[in-house]
């Protein structure tokens, strides 16, 4: 992909002072005009070439692809025979950074799903080729057809990365995609650490405290790393989490942590 440099600008702002998903860049166009940009409004950000890839890797020095691919690598075994087989679903693809790394180790099939059409339009425009399908949908309101469709790719691995818990991808959307995933098939995703912490009452951080405990889920390798900086220049840890899928997520288990804490505390 050719690279287009921009012109960035942080706020000069303590981050205790802005939760991580308010956080946000001022992006001066070359005709000189300011445009103030939050860190999660990806669609004024994809719509411009290279400025995700400037803004989060090369400012922000993001490694989370490659940490969370590795982190499915290892909990593999590094086998590359069952690498080979492995039919992806890329679950909040974004413009195709994951898809990118995945592709590098060989993977049988790569089906990327975004609700952002800006997405799909910047993967189109910059990262031709990578995916084998990639769908701009929400899979909260999938037709009949929608999801026969992508159950025909039989996939037996979803992996997630920098897309879960600030209300970008849902609980009920993680499930679906973890649900179209055959049994004993690989699950790979990362989480920031406070999602884990018990203080955290929201319902996607119910959700995935249930789901690590759970019967679903047998965890194969969880590391915590460092997935990007702040503004500041302070680290932001993750957690990334490998294993393979013991069984369906039931209903119950979807509905519940929804109501289960509407003031979430919110970061990226």
């Amino acid at each position: 992909m050719p690279s287009t440099r921009h012109s960035i600008r942080f706020p000069a702002i303590d981050t205790n002072e802005l939760a991580q998903s308010e956080a946000y860049f001022t992006l001066t166009d070359a005709a000189g005009v300011e445009s103030r940009i939050r860190f999660h409004d990806y669609g004024a950000i994809y719509a411009r070439r290279g400025l995700y890839e400037q803004l989060f890797y090369d400012r922000l020095k993001c490694q989370s692809p490659e940490k969370v691919v590795a982190i499915l690598r290892h909990a593999m075994g590094g086998e590359r025979r069952l690498i080979h087989e492995l039919r992806v679903l890329d679950l909040g693809a974004g413009n195709g950074m994951v898809g990118a790394e995945l592709q590098k180790f060989g993977v049988a099939r790569l089906v990327g799903v975004d609700i952002s059409a800006a997405a799909a339009m910047a993967v189109a425009r910059d990262r031709p080729g990578v995916y084998d399908d990639y769908y701009d949908i929400d899979m909260t309101t999938m037709t009949p057809a929608q999801r026969e469709h992508l159950a025909g790719w039989r996939f037996n691995c979803m992996v997630s990365v920098a897309a879960l818990g600030f209300g970008d991808i849902p609980v009920r959307v993680f499930a679906e995609a973890f649900n179209l995933v055959d049994d004993e098939g690989w699950i790979a995703f990362n989480i920031k650490e406070t999602f884990l912490d018990d203080r955290d009452t929201s319902g996607f951080s119910v959700f995935i405290k249930r789901l690590i405990l759970s019967e679903y889920l047998d965890i194969y390798h969880m590391e915590r790393y460092r997935h990007r900086l702040s503004i500041d220049g302070q680290p932001l840890y993750y957690f990334g989490v490998a294993g393979r899928k013991a069984g369906t997520i039931p209903e119950n288990m979807i509905d519940a942590p929804e109501s289960a804490g509407a003031s979430a505390p919110v970061a990226t």
